[in-house]
């Protein structure tokens, strides 16, 4: 293998598949980057087998090709030394089979490389109808949802988020028991077959790194995995084992309280509030809401309280003393687009629920915390 590529195009796309290497990695031969050159192009590889990303470079984004060849080159060290490199253009040239020399006009690399027939066969497979989306709306369902997912891996299911698809609506739902988050979404077109499936959240976290402008990406859904196929890349992630909890049962659908407010100024006081509870591990916070008026306030018993007072459009009779974590309510706003939303509650034991004024496709629930 011999070529030369302009620095910016490799170092692009290899951020791009270096996401896919896991510092888990038990597999030697998957701590490498796949660079696979052949007249057409160079491809490069990354897999941590459970999640594979591929690139491809045009053969005419490459400076020059003077031998195509495979080697596997440590991730550690490559994405590294390209960012750094002084010169704008690159040469790469493989010597003795498994040693490959990364090499400008006034500086030079020799690294030791893996043996690309160890490297396992990643079968990348597209489907015959795959769901469209605009890159931008995608990114958007990820940021509205995967910040709820669980981190323990005691429930493995509720680490990922559940994607639903009935007819021309598509449903993401995330949850860690202690909130939810969900997201539906207006299809063009209706699919054939209802989907129901578990996708890693930090998979998508890492898909979501990716995901820049407005252009088209194909969803490809199988039984086992998915395929995000979008722009030169292809983003395969094994699907999550299980059955995700029914959690259209969770939400309410009557309340006794609805409360008007401004997003802003809600964020801002819980924001503030919060800073006395900052070290406590659930970071609670208590809104109070009687005769038109909502007061949120914070206590910690060795430094003092805080108090604030938001602007509430509500009824009059509306009564209610709720405690919840300031995180969790923080994290659920700073997903919403609109100025003015709606609180909508029914007790201080029942779930608080969060939605926009203007958009009923985002849900956010949380539960209250017992503070006696």
């Amino acid at each position: 293998m011999k070529f030369t590529i302009k620095k910016n195009i490799l170092l692009e796309n290899l951020t791009y598949v270096s996401k896919a290497i896991s510092i888990k990695n038990i597999i030697p031969i998957l701590n490498g980057i796949k660079f696979e050159l052949t007249e057409e192009g160079l491809s490069l590889t990354a897999s941590d087998s459970e999640l594979t990303i591929k690139t491809f470079i045009e053969a005419k984004e490459i400076t020059n090709i003077e031998k195509t060849g495979i080697i596997i080159i440590q991730s550690k060290f490559i994405t590294e030394i390209i960012r750094k490199m002084p010169s704008d253009v690159i040469n790469f040239e493989v010597i003795d089979g498994l040693k490959i020399k990364i090499f400008t006009e006034n500086n030079q690399y020799n690294l030791n490389c893996l043996d690309p027939k160890e490297y396992p066969t990643l079968k990348i497979e597209e489907s015959k109808t795959p769901l469209t989306l605009k890159s931008n709306i995608l990114k958007s369902i990820i940021n509205q949802t995967v910040f709820a997912i669980s981190n323990q891996e005691l429930r493995p299911i509720l680490t990922g988020i559940n994607l639903k698809i009935t007819g021309d609506l598509l449903e993401c739902t995330a949850t860690d028991s202690y909130r939810l988050s969900k997201k539906n979404l207006k299809l063009d077109e209706e699919v054939k077959e209802d989907v129901n499936i578990v996708i890693p959240g930090r998979n998508l976290i890492e898909f979501d790194k990716i995901l820049s402008d407005n252009e088209d990406l194909e969803i490809h859904i199988f039984n086992s995995k998915i395929l995000f196929k979008y722009k030169n890349i292809l983003f395969q992630s094994n699907l999550l084992n299980g059955t995700f909890p029914n959690t259209s049962n969770l939400i309410p659908t009557e309340f006794e309280i609805i409360a008007q407010t401004n997003l802003s100024d809600y964020f801002s006081a819980i924001d503030r509030a919060s800073l006395l509870t900052q070290g406590k591990d659930k970071n609670i916070v208590k809104m109070k809401i009687d005769e038109g008026k909502m007061i949120i306030n914070s206590y910690a018993s060795e430094i003092g309280k805080v108090e604030e007072r938001v602007d509430i459009d509500t009824d009059e009779a509306a009564k209610i003393d709720i405690s919840f974590s300031a995180k969790y309510m923080l994290e659920a706003l700073k997903t919403i687009k609109d100025e003015e939303i709606v609180i909508l509650l029914n007790s201080d034991v029942k779930p608080i629920v969060i939605k926009s004024v203007n958009d009923e496709s985002l849900i956010h629930l949380i539960l209250p915390i017992k503070t006696y």
